[in-house]
């Protein structure tokens, strides 16, 4: 990863204080939330945080040279 944006999505309450940091939060309680905010990434992600559900419901995103970074928080 050479740089780019900071994405955190999930639970309102375990994403809405990376906002502090100038992490776009995109809250999504439920798992089709969930893909659809992957799926709406903006170009230039560099690092996507996700929670643990949020995890759950992406399964394991196929990695390539153009997909960012993915964290899951821990539990």
């Amino acid at each position: 990863m050479t740089g780019g944006a900071v994405v955190a999505i999930g639970e309102r309450t375990r994403v809405s204080g990376f906002a502090l940091a100038g992490v776009e939060v995109l809250v999504a309680e439920r798992p089709e939330a969930v893909r659809q905010a992957w799926d709406g990434l903006p170009a230039g992600v560099g690092l996507v945080i996700v929670t643990p559900a949020a995890a759950a419901a992406l399964g394991a995103p196929a990695p390539d040279r153009e997909s960012p970074l993915v964290v899951v928080m821990p539990p």
